[in-house]
C-alpha cells in the first residue's frame, strides 16, 4: 500500500510577528496529538543557510542580489537533499511546516530588486513543490519592529523599520500577484499568542486532513 503524502505548510510573516514561536508551539501540538510532523525552516542550518546567516549578522560581507542567489540555492538544496529534504519527507507521509518558504524571498529580496526576478529566480523551487498551504500572520510593520527591538541585542541587516515596511508591502504585492497559483491564508497576529496559536493549529490541522 502506498504511503499516503505529508502536506507541506509554509508560515511567513515578517520580523517580530512571532512567526518561530508559533511553528514550534504548532508542531509541538500536533506531534503530541499523533501526527507526523517535520518542522524546519529557512535559511536552512546547511552549509548554504549558515553562510547566509553570517551575511545576515555581516561577519560575511554580500549584497543584495548575492544573498538573493544563496536563497535559491539553499531552497532547491531544502527541497531536494537526499537525507532530510522535503521532498523525502513527503513522500514518507509526513507533514512538513515550515519557517519561511519563497514567499519570504519574494517580500524581502523584492523589497530591493525587481520582484518579477526574484519570483523567476525561484521558479524552479515553486515547480518543484508549491505548499499546500501559505499562512501569513499579519501584523502592521511598526508592531514588528517594536518587538524586534525590545527581545533582541543583536539586530540583523533587515531589521530596521523602513526595512521592514518594505518587506510587508512586497509581502502583500507577491499575495495578490499569485494568489490565483497559491493558497494563502491571513492570520491576525496582533491578538494574544494563544489565540494566534489556535487559528494556526485549526487552519492546519483542515489541511492535513483535507483530500
Amino acid at each position: 500500500m502506498q504511503t499516503k503524502r505529508g502536506k507541506f505548510i509554509a508560515v511567513e510573516g515578517i520580523d517580530g510577528s512571532g512567526k518561530s514561536t508559533q511553528v514550534s508551539t504548532l508542531c509541538s501540538r500536533l506531534k503530541a496529538e499523533g501526527h507526523k510532523i517535520y518542522p524546519t525552516f529557512e535559511p536552512t542550518n546547511g552549509p548554504i543557510g549558515s553562510l547566509i546567516r553570517q551575511m545576515f549578522s555581516t561577519r560575511i560581507i554580500g549584497d543584495d542580489k548575492t544573498i538573493a542567489a544563496l536563497f535559491v540555492a539553499d531552497r532547491l538544496d531544502h527541497l531536494q537533499n537526499p537525507v532530510n529534504g522535503v521532498l523525502k519527507k513527503l513522500e514518507e507521509g509526513i507533514t512538513v511546516i515550515t519557517d519561511r518558504y519563497y514567499f519570504s524571498s519574494y517580500a524581502y529580496h523584492g523589497a530591493h530588486m525587481p520582484l518579477e526576478w526574484v519570483i523567476q529566480s525561484n521558479a524552479l523551487s515553486a515547480e518543484l513543490l508549491r505548499p499546500d498551504l501559505n499562512i501569513f500572520i499579519d501584523i502592521p510593520p511598526e508592531v514588528g519592529f517594536e518587538r524586534v527591538h525590545a527581545n533582541r541585542a543583536d539586530i540583523e541587516i533587515y531589521e530596521t523599520l523602513e526595512n521592514i515596511k518594505k518587506v510587508y508591502a512586497t509581502y502583500q504585492e507577491a499575495f495578490e500577484l499569485l494568489k490565483e497559483e497559491e493558497k494563502i491564508v491571513f492570520v491576525d497576529g496582533n491578538r494574544s499568542m494563544e489565540e494566534v496559536a489556535n487559528d494556526l493549529y485549526e487552519i492546519s490541522l483542515n489541511c492535513m486532513t483535507a483530500e
